[in-house]
This record gives C-alpha cells, sequence and structure tokens, in this order.
C-alpha cells in the first residue's frame, strides 16, 4: 500500500471517528430546550427613567403683541405702547406620571400623558420688549399691568385647538419610538384633561 492510499485510509478513519464522537455527544447530552419569549414588564427603573425626562417640548410658538393704554389727563393724555416678544413652549411634564398611568393589557403598554400645558410661565423675552411710544409719566405698576396683558394675549395665541393638536400628535409620535425602542410592539397613547 503506498503513502497515498495510508493517508487517505486514514484521513477517512479520523472522519469517521469524529462524526462517531459528535453522535455520541449529541445523545448523551441532555436535552435542552430554548424557549422565547416576547413578554416585557415594564418594570420600576422604566417608569423612573420615563419620568426623570422632565418636560418635553413638543411645539414652540413665537409671538409679538403691541400693547398699548391711555391715561386721559387735564391738558392732554399720556400714551404708553409697546412691543412685548416671547416664545412658548408647549409640551408635557413626565414627572407628572404616576404608576397608574402606565399599564399593559396583554401585549400592549397603555400610557396616560399629562395634558399639553404651557411648561414655563416666564416666556416674555424682556430685553426685546421696545416701548414703541410713550408720553407723559408711567409707574413700575402700570407697565407691570401692560406686561401681564401682554402675557394674556400672547397665551391665547399660543394655547389654541389647533396648536394643542400638533403638540399631542408630536408627542405621540415621539413617546410611541421611545416606547418601541424599549421594546414594547403595542403601544396606546391617551392624555388627561386640563
Amino acid at each position: 500500500m503506498s503513502n497515498k492510499n495510508i493517508l487517505q485510509t486514514g484521513c477517512l478513519v479520523s472522519v469517521i471517528l469524529i462524526a462517531a464522537a459528535l453522535w455520541w455527544f449529541y445523545r448523551a447530552l441532555p436535552r435542552m430546550r430554548v424557549e422565547g419569549s416576547d413578554k416585557i414588564d415594564m418594570t420600576q427603573a422604566q417608569i423612573e427613567s420615563i419620568r426623570n425626562i422632565g418636560q418635553w417640548e413638543f411645539l414652540s410658538v413665537s409671538d409679538e403683541e403691541l400693547v398699548d393704554t391711555t391715561r386721559q389727563g387735564f391738558f392732554s393724555d399720556d400714551h404708553l405702547v409697546r412691543i412685548y416678544y416671547g416664545t412658548m413652549r408647549l409640551g408635557i411634564d413626565l414627572g407628572q406620571l404616576s404608576e397608574g398611568d402606565i399599564s399593559r393589557a396583554g401585549d400592549s403598554i397603555i400610557i396616560i400623558l399629562p395634558a399639553i400645558s404651557l411648561l414655563d410661565d416666564d416666556f416674555i423675552d424682556e430685553t426685546r420688549t421696545k416701548a414703541f411710544h410713550e408720553s407723559g409719566r408711567w409707574s413700575a405698576a402700570d407697565r407691570e399691568a401692560m406686561y401681564e396683558r401682554a402675557k394674556r394675549q400672547m397665551k391665547s395665541h399660543a394655547l389654541t385647538r389647533e396648536n394643542i393638536a400638533v403638540a399631542q400628535n408630536n408627542a405621540d409620535a415621539q413617546m410611541r419610538q421611545m416606547l418601541k425602542a424599549m421594546g414594547f410592539k403595542n403601544v396606546i397613547i391617551r392624555f388627561k384633561e386640563l
């Protein structure tokens, strides 16, 4: 027998022995079963991580308001006209979530978000406020009254149904994306009423 035949026979025997050893180990090992689960529970840590996001802005509305006032005098009237600028941020404060606001129903997660609201009541940029016209003497209280009037007008322009609906749609989309990234497949989002 030549060296070539001996080498081929040796390789064949090695392959048969390896196959037999693998078959024996496979039969001798205890059967293991791997089962998958698509169940994902919302843990307290996940709830806290959502709460810790804090205020989440979904729409910002910039506005400018012209506010004027007139005080009638004996000889002449006093006028004060100012222009106020502000940016109102609409969103939700996730710190207001309670454990009951996040629940599971089968393979769905249900989250009830706080109502869309104004995130900061100090939205007027006083550095940009301009006196458009001023005649007569005006006190700090008069200027404060105009400031409050401008604030009310800006709020009425920003907190419209349309703007709240846009902010809710943005909140729904971003919250849904975040929860799906956490592994939840079916996400149901609702909003509390103001």
